[in-house]
């Protein structure tokens, strides 16, 4: 064909036709090669925001309400509970608020009838998630801890039951104490403490409950001290008004080793103890924890002198749900 149209035609007259020709041909691969481009970048995108779909599809399906239910843990429902309730009624009374779990805390006239309670709220498929235990400097010392203290290893290892063992000392515990000779005598307590749980797969978590032991850097230096045992910090916010300045530092640094975090309502000057909505600080402290990637599990107070505990719940509960709505 090219040579039946170029016959006739001089030598000059060729190589214009020839060049024109080539010239058409790289205009038309040019086009085709920018179509070509727009249609892939064209691809590309949607697939980027397929992606991008999906993942946030997967995303949302995975989120769930940090303060469901099932992510609460009532406490201190036990030592101060003006109904008096017997271990049968606790349980029930836990069952009937829709709670999945609690934690056991009480005097020494509980931890007689603790065996009973464990084993009932065993039978009701209500998790004990951890069992408190409170040391006293005149009666609990490596190797020799109280009658009472005793009784709650015995009874876990009796009952068979795995917890977390929420350790606090009482704030006179380390008094007239430097610093150094402080965190030698607590870390030699926790490690007595967590050989003992290990041996009946239980953990040992550090409770602040004032004094120098409930200092979150003096939590931390302990758990430090000992790294060949796994052992957790349960912050509570009703032991915490001393130390609000430094609350988002103490947060940061805790993070690893938050198991639980024990919710109430804040104010600066108190009271101690407060209803969760009726402070005017507890809803930032909360989001604070949560811009963490903490996720839970979180502490109900059912703690109000004189109080009933199921009344208190709810409250605390209908509190912490009016300030961070499931929407």
């Amino acid at each position: 064909m090219v040579e039946a149209g170029m016959k006739g035609l001089t030598i000059l007259q060729v190589f214009k036709k020839t060049k024109r020709i080539f010239k058409l041909t790289k205009e038309v691969k040019t086009k085709v090669l920018k179509k070509t481009i727009m249609i892939v970048r064209k691809v590309i995108f949607n697939l980027l925001m397929l992606c991008f779909v999906n993942a946030f599809a997967q995303d949302m399906s995975t989120f769930e309400y940090p303060f469901r239910q099932e992510n609460l843990i009532p406490w201190s429902i036990v030592a101060f509970d003006s109904q008096e309730r017997s271990p049968a009624e606790r349980v029930k009374m836990v069952k009937d608020l829709g709670f999945s779990q609690y934690a056991f805390g009480g005097r020494e006239k509980h931890i007689k009838t603790m065996e009973q309670e464990l084993r009932l709220a065993k039978k009701e498929h209500i998790k004990i998630s951890a069992v408190w235990l409170y040391l006293n400097p005149a009666k609990d010392a490596p190797g020799q801890l109280k009658t009472m203290s005793e009784n709650i290893f015995k009874t876990l290892e009796k009952v068979g039951l795995q917890t977390e063992i929420w350790v606090g000392f009482a704030p006179n515990y380390f008094v007239n104490l430097t610093q150094e000779e402080a965190l030698k005598k607590a870390v030699e307590m926790i490690a007595y403490l967590s050989n003992r749980a290990q041996k009946i797969n239980c953990k040992i978590a550090l409770y602040n409950h004032g004094g120098w032991p409930g200092n979150p850097v003096n939590q931390l230096k302990i758990i430090k001290a000992l790294a060949q045992y796994e052992i957790g910090i349960i912050y509570n916010f009703h032991h915490a008004h001393l130390d609000l300045e430094a609350y988002n530092e103490n947060l940061n640094l805790m993070r690893p080793y938050l198991w639980c975090v024990n919710l109430n309502g804040m104010r600066k000057d108190g009271p101690k103890i407060l209803s969760i909505g009726k402070g005017d600080l507890e809803k930032e402290m909360i989001q604070s924890v949560l811009n963490t990637g903490y996720k839970g599990p979180f502490g109900i107070l059912g703690h109000v002198k004189g109080g009933d505990p199921a009344i208190i719940l709810k409250e605390n509960v209908e509190g912490l749900h009016t300030l961070f709505p499931n929407d």
